[in-house]
C-alpha cells in the first residue's frame, strides 16, 4: 500500500455562507489530502452501512504550527508533531515506537511522502540556530538512519517543502534569503548561503552526497519536491520573480526552468504552492479565501501543458484547501463549489494536465460540503457532510477516476468533525477509515469499522 502524509503548508477551509456548515481554520502546516475507503472498490452504486469507532489516540493537549505530519505505511500509522514522531498498530491502535529529537531540538518540517518507508525531517533550536540539521527516519523502526548538517535560516524562513524524498534521493534546501530582516531594516542583506549552493541531495539509503545543484545567478530554492525522473524546485530570483526549476536526479544538471510570474512582495509569502513533481505543477494564488489562482502543468521539457484557474463554469475550486486537491495519473481532480440560484452544491471536477481541458464534473452534495477526495487505484473517494437537513452526517462518494460515473455511496452514521474536529486527512488500512487531525484538544487518529 502506498503511503500517505498530511503536510501543513495550508491555511484553513473557507468560512461558508450563513446557512451552510463551518469547518474551522487549520493550522499553517494543515495538510494535504487523501481518502481510500476499503470494500467501496467494487460494485455498482449503493447506499448503506454505517461506521464505528475502533480506537483513537489521546488528545493532543499542546501543538505547534510546524513539524505536523502523518503516514500510513503498511500496518502502521505514524504521526508527526513539533516534539516527536509516534508510531501505532493501525488495526488495534497498540504503540509500537517513539522518536524525540535529540537534545530537547523542535521537529520544524517534515517531507510530504515517504519513499521506501523513509521520512525526512529537519530538526533544530527554533528559538536559536533553527533548523540546523536534516535526518532520515525509517519508519518501520523509529530510528534514523543518518543525518546531516543543514545551513539554516532566521525564524522567517518558510518551513514548508523544506525537505523531499523520491527516486532514491532525499533532497534538501539550504537557508532562504533574509527578505523580512531586509524589508523591516532597509538593509541590503544577502543569503546566507548562495543559491548555487543552497539545493543538495543525499543517498536516501545512505545518507551519502549525491550532488549539489547550481540554480541560476540571484535566485533561493524556496520548495523542493522530487521523483522518480526529476527534482524540481520553486525559485525566488532577483526579490520579485519566481520560477520553477527541474533538474536531473542523476547528477543535479538543471534541465529547464519556466516562469511562474511576479511576487507581490519580498518576503516569502505562499503566493506558489507546489502540488507535484511528476508530472510538475504548481499552484499560483489561490491560497485565501476569494484569492484567484490557477494550476500550472509542465511537461518533462518545461513547456506548459495545461492552466486551471480557480474559477470557471465548474464553480470555485477550493484550492486553499489541500485535501480537496489530488494529482493522479496525469490528471488534476478538485472539489468545487457552485451556486446556483439559492443553493449550493458541491462537486468533484477532473481535468487533463497535458491540456487544461475539464473531463468530467460531478455533483456529489446539496447544501453540504465536501471534506477531503483522494484518487487512488482509478477511483476518486469523496467524503462530504450531508448537510443540515442530515443532522450533518457525512457520506463516502467512490467515482470512477476515468468517467466521473459514480460506483458506491454509503451513508456513514457519523459526523466526524463535529466530535473532534474537521480531519487534515484520511487513510484506509483495510477495511478500517483513520482520520488524521491536528491542533490542540483533538485526537490525532480516530479510526472507523464498518458495522
Amino acid at each position: 500500500m502506498a503511503a500517505h502524509t498530511t503536510d501543513g503548508a495550508g491555511p484553513g477551509r473557507e468560512r461558508r455562507p450563513p446557512g451552510r456548515r463551518g469547518t474551522g481554520p487549520r493550522p499553517l502546516l494543515a495538510a494535504v489530502t487523501a481518502l481510500l475507503v476499503a470494500g467501496l472498490a467494487t460494485g455498482c452504486s449503493a447506499s448503506g452501512g454505517s461506521l464505528s469507532v475502533v480506537w483513537e489516540a489521546p488528545a493532543d493537549s499542546d501543538t505547534r504550527e510546524y513539524g505536523n505530519g502523518a503516514w500510513l505505511v503498511g500496518d502502521t500509522l505514524v504521526r508527526s508533531r513539533y516534539d516527536a514522531v509516534t508510531a501505532f498498530e493501525a488495526g488495534t491502535g497498540k504503540g509500537r515506537w517513539k522518536y524525540a529529537p535529540p537534545a530537547q531540538e523542535h521537529i520544524c518540517a517534515v517531507s510530504r511522502r515517504t519513499a521506501g518507508s523513509v521520512v525526512l525531517i529537519a530538526r533544530g533550536n527554533m528559538t536559536g540556530t533553527g533548523c540546523s540539521t536534516v535526518a532520515a527516519l525509517d519508519l518501520t523502526t523509529g530510528r534514523e538512519r543518518w543525518h546531516t548538517p543543514r545551513a539554516p535560516g532566521d525564524l522567517t524562513e518558510t518551513l514548508a517543502d523544506m525537505v523531499a524524498v523520491g527516486g532514491g534521493l532525499a533532497v534538501l534546501r539550504d537557508t532562504d534569503d533574509m527578505w523580512a530582516l531586509d524589508d523591516m531594516r532597509g538593509l541590503d542583506v544577502r543569503p546566507a548561503v548562495p543559491g548555487t549552493k543552497a539545493l543538495r541531495a543525499f543517498d536516501l539509503r545512505t545518507g551519502a552526497p549525491r550532488w549539489t545543484a547550481a540554480v541560476p545567478g540571484g535566485c533561493v530554492p524556496e520548495q523542493v519536491g522530487a521523483g522518480e525522473r526529476q527534482v524540481v524546485a520553486v525559485l525566488a530570483c532577483g526579490r520579485t520573480e519566481l520560477r520553477l526549476a527541474a533538474f536531473d536526479p542523476a547528477d543535479g544538471r538543471q534541465r529547464w526552468t519556466a516562469p511562474l510570474g511576479g511576487r507581490a512582495t519580498p518576503v516569502p509569502d505562499g503566493q506558489v504552492t507546489l502540488r507535484s513533481a511528476e508530472p510538475a505543477v504548481v499552484q499560483t494564488g489561490g491560497t485565501a479565501e476569494g484569492q484567484p489562482g490557477a494550476f500550472l502543468a509542465f511537461d518533462e521539457g518545461g513547456k506548459p501543458t495545461g492552466r486551471i484557474e480557480t474559477t470557471g463554469g465548474y464553480g470555485t475550486v477550493q484550492a486553499h484547501t489541500p485535501a480537496l486537491v489530488a494529482v493522479a495519473d496525469g490528471r488534476l481532480y478538485l472539489g468545487a463549489e457552485s451556486r446556483e440560484r439559492e443553493a449550493y452544491r458541491d462537486r468533484v471536477v477532473a481535468f487533463d494536465l497535458t491540456s487544461g481541458a475539464q473531463v468530467w464534473l460531478e455533483d456529489v452534495a446539496v447544501a453540504g460540503g465536501l471534506r477531503a477526495l483522494d484518487v487512488t487505484g482509478g477511483r476518486v473517494t469523496v467524503l462530504a457532510d450531508r448537510g443540515s437537513r442530515h443532522d450533518g452526517l457525512d457520506e463516502l462518494r467512490v467515482l470512477d477516476a476515468a468517467t466521473g460515473d459514480e460506483k458506491e455511496s454509503v451513508e456513514t452514521g457519523l459526523d466526524v468533525a463535529r466530535a473532534e474536529g474537521e480531519p487534515a486527512d484520511l487513510f484506509v488500512y483495510e477495511e478500517l477509515v483513520v482520520a488524521v487531525r491536528q491542533g490542540a484538544g483533538v485526537r490525532p487518529f480516530s479510526v472507523y469499522g464498518r458495522g
